[in-house]
This record gives structure tokens, sequence and C-alpha cells, in this order.
């Protein structure tokens, strides 16, 4: 199982809305991808297909722009990659073959089956908000831009 660029594009996009919007400070586009460094035109896409699936709010207008309820963020990082990715991603084999299950395992399965569980499980279990909320405490980066240390 991994995620597509699409996936990752849409949960940092939302885990970032998370930690920096509200009914009252919405933010456009433009600045969450200049953020987390990510395509401008690719992320509005992705933002209207979380909006339309009801992962993320936003409104129109002047004072218009992308931010999350508290309703948005009781959803799961699950949820996100469901809308984006579908659930047949998590069912994939990880070498790629068209035929592996318990029943006709690859060489690896057995190996990846438990921390594929495991994944899905924590992706499935915690709100975005409890994600967001680890960011936060934890210093946790969301940008693709390389850190300056200096």
């Amino acid at each position: 199982m991994v995620l597509s660029r699409a996936s990752k594009y849409a949960i940092l996009a939302t885990l970032y809305l998370a930690l920096n919007s509200s009914k009252d400070k919405k933010l456009s586009v433009k600045i969450v991808s200049e953020r987390i460094d990510v395509p401008s035109p690719f992320l509005a896409k992705l933002l209207q297909q979380l909006v339309r699936n009801k992962l993320i709010s936003s409104t129109k207008g002047p004072n218009g722009g992308f931010y999350l309820t508290v309703k948005n963020n009781n959803k799961s990082i699950y949820d996100i990659i469901e809308i984006i990715d579908g659930v047949n991603k998590f069912n994939e084999c990880f070498l790629g073959l068209n035929e592996c299950d318990s029943k006709h395992p690859c060489p690896v399965h057995f190996i990846v089956e438990p921390f594929k569980e495991k994944i899905m499980s924590k992706f499935k279990d915690k709100t975005i908000n409890e994600f967001a909320q680890e960011v936060d405490d934890n210093g946790r980066v969301l940008t693709l831009k390389g850190l300056d240390l200096d």
C-alpha cells in the first residue's frame, strides 16, 4: 500500500487547515499551496473533491476560502484516502501482483499484512483533529519544502 501523491497532498492540506483555519479564518488555495509547497491547480481540485464529500468546508466570495468545522475535524485520515484513492488501495499487493491474499500470498504478504492492518487501524481510529493536535504538540512538519536549519 503506497499512497498516491494526491492523497498525500490532500492529507497535508487538511491537516494544515485543521491547524490554521476556522469558520472565521478561511484560507485560500493559494495560501495553503504556498505553505505546504503543493501545486495550486492540483490542490484546488483535491480540496473541491474533499468539500463535495464533506471532509472540509468552504465558502465563496471575497471573504471565502477553505476551513474545517468541528464535524470535519472528527473525520479520519482514512476518510480522506478513501475519497481520493478509494479503498482498493489498501488491498493492493505490496509487490504489485494482481492476485495476492491469504490464500494466494506473494513472497512478502505475511510480513507486510500486519503493518498494513496497523496503519489502517490508526488512520481509521484517529480523527483529523487528533492528528493535527499531535502535529502542533510535537512540532511535526507539514511542508514539502526543505527545512532551513540555519
